[in-house]
């Protein structure tokens, strides 16, 4: 620990003499350069030598149990494991910032997979050998994410789907044989539920509305799943459109019937598990890493042995999910590139995937886990998990993700908090992405 918070206060005395320029990138999402080529990758892979890893805390210690095998069979190459702080904004901030600078400090960088386009476009990131990680045998879905116009800028580490939670033994009471697949059956559902003795004080649902990053990701579900998408196959903005509107009041009008707690107007991830795990939920959206602290035997869950998942819900069948995970990528400022590429496809492999699974609930990329008998007894979810990122789809793959993603909250909450009525949210967020895809 005394070595990576030495190199974290040498980060940050050297970032504190970034100007505002650097700072005004970051908070507006930044204008790129368009990558017109990319570059020979396997000529940019030189060097050998000590390392950086720069991600977010690993509070399952999975990953510094692969680093700490990785240091012992390479005594001379060794990896520091950099913490970046847990807001995904800042992480983003310092990521940026050392790349303004082109500082050597960060060697290898724990992208979100909504950053990828925007690092690979202000090369910011190297593309990688063809051969650099299995691609085949991932699931399509996070290989997808990874690339930056059809080439590959990033190893996928570990990928996300959206779940539907909800308390099989109160439908079971209810007399409903199946979870809801669509937005009218979940009323539906509800109605008999809450009508309940047992579900006294209950709420029907809940998602992630707060004005954050996990409202992008309520937002595009909701469009997604009524049909509808936020940009189209040319990349152009499409929330000017009946199925956008039909997404959007999804949410509106869940508020404005009472179907989600008003609370849910702040929830983020952890307190929709809260308010699940207290049992004050039929149904919630969340993400699969609940599902542990949801199942714990200890006391501290209200719901363990109470509770199922299925796909979230969409208007006309089972809804589309939000592509969430990790991609590792390169700096194209570390000294040592080929120990950085390396350790990527040593820490992205299937095997170390399997080996984290032991610790971690995060999701693999490669599908074959997903279907393991003895993976599946300790991860029940993963074969739903599987069909939810069958078909589930990327956040938009833009340059400018920052600035578009705040235009999408700005109105998406408009709209849910009645300051704005959809039509109106709708058309001023068309604009404003209109206005990005231009730049």
């Amino acid at each position: 620990m005394r070595q990576r918070r030495h190199t974290w206060q040498t980060l940050l005395t050297t970032t504190a003499t970034l100007t505002v320029a650097a700072v005004a990138l970051t908070g507006c999402g930044g204008t790129a350069p368009e990558a017109k080529s990319a570059p020979n990758a396997a000529a940019a892979f030189e060097g050998k030598g000590p390392i950086n890893y720069v991600s977010s805390r690993d509070a399952s210690k999975a990953a510094n149990k692969s680093i700490e095998e990785w240091n012992a069979a390479h005594p001379e190459e060794k990896v520091t494991f950099i913490e970046l702080p847990d807001s995904a904004d800042q992480q983003r901030q310092q990521l940026v910032q050392n790349a303004q600078i082109k500082s050597d400090t960060f060697s290898v960088l724990n992208l979100d997979v909504v950053w990828n386009s925007e690092f690979a476009a202000n090369k910011w990131i190297l593309p990688l050998p063809a051969d650099a990680v299995p691609t085949d045998k991932m699931i399509p879905g996070p290989v997808n994410a990874a690339k930056y116009r059809d080439t590959l800028y990033a190893a996928p580490y570990y990928t996300d789907g959206a779940l539907f939670y909800f308390r099989s033994d109160l439908l079971k009471a209810a007399g409903i044989a199946a979870p809801p697949k669509t937005w009218d059956e979940m009323k539906t559902a509800c109605k008999a539920v809450l009508a309940l003795p047992e579900a006294k004080g209950m709420s029907c649902y809940a998602g992630q509305f707060d004005k954050n990053e996990a409202l992008t990701v309520n937002f595009s579900e909701a469009v997604a799943s009524a049909g509808g998408a936020i940009v189209d196959a040319d990349g152009k903005p499409a929330v000017n459109t009946p199925e956008a509107k039909k997404g959007l009041n999804l949410l509106v009008d869940g508020f404005k019937e009472g179907l989600f707690p008003s609370d849910a107007i702040t929830y983020l991830e952890e307190q929709g598990r809260r308010a699940f795990q207290d049992g004050k939920l039929v149904f919630l959206r969340n993400w699969p890493f609940l599902y542990s602290s949801l199942s714990a035997t200890d006391g501290s869950s209200k719901v363990a042995g109470k509770f199922d998942v299925t796909s979230i819900p969409g208007t006309n069948g089972p809804g589309v999910s939000t592509l969430g995970g990790r991609n590792l990528a390169v700096s194209p400022f570390t000294k040592n590139k080929a120990t950085a590429l390396e350790f990527i496809k040593f820490f992205t492999s299937e095997q170390q995937a399997q080996k984290r699974l032991a610790l971690s609930s995060r999701a693999p990329v490669y599908a074959s886990l997903f279907e393991d008998p003895a993976v599946v007894a300790k991860r029940p979810f993963f074969p739903t998990l599987l069909k939810s990122l069958s078909n589930a789809q990327p956040r938009p793959k833009v340059v400018q993700y920052g600035a578009t993603t705040k235009a999408i909250q700005e109105e998406a909450y408009a709209a849910i908090t009645g300051k704005k009525d959809t039509d109106t949210a709708l058309n001023d967020m068309q604009a404003k992405l209109t206005e990005l895809a231009s730049k």
